[in-house]
């Protein structure tokens, strides 16, 4: 066999393989209408996308321009959620936002 060539045998197991990842971590039809995009835009004038997909617990951020991921926290109300500098808190009183040392912000859905 020449090198650089691949045979339908041999690419067999990869693909299968790519298919059962793609499952395993959700990516089906029926998950992709699970997930929720929400924009806010806060008080002292930032604005963020978070998604939540109904195959993780995480939230996934845009802000700043850079992609955060963040875990999701114990918390005595609400939802929070936090990773790389980034805090999220989501309760029924609204929405709180901050970003390193930056102080904390309300933020509304927009």
């Amino acid at each position: 066999m020449k090198s650089g060539k691949t045979t339908i045998p041999s690419a067999l197991p990869v693909a299968c393989t790519l298919l059962a990842l793609a499952i395993l971590f959700g990516a089906s039809p029926g998950s992709a209408q699970s997930t929720t995009w929400q924009t806010y835009r806060c008080g002292d004038g930032s604005e963020f996308i978070v998604g939540f997909f109904g195959y993780d617990k995480r939230a996934h951020m845009q802000v700043d321009g850079k992609a955060v991921t963040l875990e999701k926290r114990v918390a005595l109300t609400g939802s929070r959620y936090s990773g790389g500098g980034v805090t999220l808190r989501v309760t029924k009183s609204g929405t709180t936002f901050k970003i390193g040392k930056r102080p904390v912000t309300t933020c509304q859905l927009t």
